[in-house]
């Protein structure tokens, strides 16, 4: 487990030297309210990992695919706006969770029984506007 409270300046150093290195699963839930840096550490976990192109919500797509220089792909879902999980399964997120590729999954809990017990728990809190506190799991 890692607990930290950190300013966003030190984001990127945080996410290459402490997060990927410790990632073991295909899955990482993300949790933390509204505004509390969810994408932005997204964003930041796939400009580390080589991502091309531009790295968004899918707020609204629910899925975005990014795929990275070497080829690999990642997933980046945003469950915010899901109602129930009959809508995520529609979606065919069982193919997603269960491939080798990696999943971020934004407001996970509101699918949370779908998700493979084999997974990372990333919460992010707000400190305020230039701190956060992470604990990820």
């Amino acid at each position: 487990m890692i607990e930290l409270k950190y300013s966003i300046d030190e984001l990127d150093l945080i996410v290459s030297d402490m997060i990927i290195p410790k990632i073991k699963s295909n899955i990482v839930c993300l949790e933390g309210r509204m505004g509390t840096g969810k994408t932005t550490f997204i964003k930041s976990m796939c400009s580390n990992l080589n991502v091309i192109g531009k790295i968004s919500s899918p707020t609204f797509s629910l899925i975005n695919e990014y795929k990275t220089k070497n080829g690999d792909l990642i997933y980046h879902f945003d469950f915010y706006r899901v109602e129930n999980k009959k809508e995520a399964l529609n979606l065919g997120i069982e193919e997603y969770f269960y491939s080798p590729n990696l999943c971020l999954i934004e407001w996970a809990s509101k699918i949370g029984a779908l998700i493979p017990e084999n997974n990372h728990k990333l919460n992010l809190e707000y400190i305020d506007d230039r701190h956060r506190k992470l604990i990820f799991i």
